[in-house]
């Protein structure tokens, strides 16, 4: 008897690198059944696709009103169960919306919207939906991230007191430069991308990212952005810090235009005892730093690590593993809260993640735009 979870998902065809992350993540603990879905706009193309990697044709959709038509006539027990959101960010809410008003779960890329109007929107769908709805801010899923988490919420570094991410890229410098490139990419428009290119893309994961192993919330933000030219009307490169209380402060650093960088996405997180380090070119290294004492190295698949980082580590100590394996472990959590078993609140993202990290785009932008000024993150 085949009990896995069936999948669909929208987008994700051709060469993109994200939808080859969720495939092998979707696979990866064997919950899953990729049976159709809509990869490409183009309906031959998306027939193309799916006989490329493998998977039945009669599944594959025109767009997302036929995909529901089609499935919402099927016997339940044969309908597709969670559909995967891949897409670019602007049809990120049209695409949730109509799946939650049909009673989808859902695993969705961030940012979850292009504004924050429309991820209260969708809030609300879920609540009546009653579904279940990550947002995958993957780099939550490495073991030793969950195991930073635990430590951190077990007092192992003290009351947290500094707080530092750094997310550096350099990729998008052979298109800023070039006046009809930064024209014609859909990470520079504004209709597309949304309001912000380099927070909306990778600031927005450092945000996440220090919620989810401090456990403490981002109170109000001053953020200096940089579009480099005139005529371009999104951010590509910024310093945003950060207040938590009046004595807890921090600050996130985010580029794209970081030369020779490639995804230098590093969370150090202080505390009055001790302080934590990561670095995700090197995730499977937890750097334990303590005053007096030598330099401590963690690494994922030891009894010393938490129940947490040892449900997501597949290999023994010493394999190394990698950004699939994060992106798996999030689909794993999900398939656990599809199939009403126990899990943690930390195995993946939620609506309410997807919901900060816009409130923290439009923020952002929005302190940027009156001159550098603190705004206030919305409850």
């Amino acid at each position: 008897m085949n009990n896995k979870i069936r999948l669909g998902i929208l987008g994700g065809g051709g060469d993109s690198l994200i939808g080859i992350l969720h495939r092998v993540a979707s696979a990866m603990y064997d919950q899953y059944e990729l049976v159709g879905g809509v990869f490409n706009p183009e309906l031959s193309e998306s027939i193309a696709f799916a006989e490329k990697i493998g998977i039945g044709t009669d599944r594959i959709y025109k767009d997302l009103d036929a995909l529901i038509a089609a499935e919402s006539a099927l016997p339940k027990e044969e309908r597709m169960q969670v559909v995967s959101i891949l897409t670019p960010n602007f049809l990120h809410f049209p695409m949730a919306k109509k799946l939650l008003e049909n009673g989808y779960n859902i695993i969705c890329e961030k940012p979850l919207t292009t504004t924050l109007e429309e991820a209260k929107i969708l809030e609300d769908l879920l609540e009546k939906s009653k579904t279940v709805f990550a947002v995958t801010y993957t780099y939550t899923g490495y073991p030793m991230i969950r195991q930073m988490r635990e430590m951190i919420s077990n007092g192992a570094i003290g009351k947290v007191q500094k707080i530092d991410v750094q997310y550096y890229q350099g990729w998008i410098n052979p298109i800023i430069h070039d006046a009809e490139k930064r024209a014609n990419t859909w990470r520079l428009n504004p209709e597309k991308s949304g309001i912000s290119c380099c927070v909306g893309d990778i600031g927005t994961h450092a945000f996440d990212m220090i919620e989810y192993v401090s456990g403490l919330e981002i109170k109000e933000i001053l953020a200096d952005l940089n579009y480099l030219y005139k005529d371009n009307k999104m951010d590509i490169d910024g310093t945003i810090l950060l207040r938590f209380s009046e004595f807890v402060k921090g600050v996130i650093r985010t580029s794209q235009i970081a030369t020779g960088e490639e995804n230098n996405f590093t969370v150090s997180i202080y505390g009055d005892k001790a302080g934590l380090k990561w670095e995700q070119e090197n995730p499977n290294y937890l750097y334990l730093l303590q005053h007096g004492e030598p330099l401590r190295v963690l690494k994922p698949g030891h009894a010393y690590n938490s129940e947490l980082s040892l449900d997501g580590t597949k290999l023994p100590p010493g394999h190394p593993e990698g950004i699939f394996d994060s992106m798996g472990n999030i689909y794993k959590g999900v398939a656990r809260a599809i199939k009403k078993e126990k899990y943690h609140p930390g195995e993946f993202p939620t609506m309410k993640d997807g919901i900060r990290g816009v409130n923290f785009i439009e923020k952002a932008v929005a302190s940027h735009q009156q001159g550098n000024v603190w705004v206030k993150i919305e409850e």
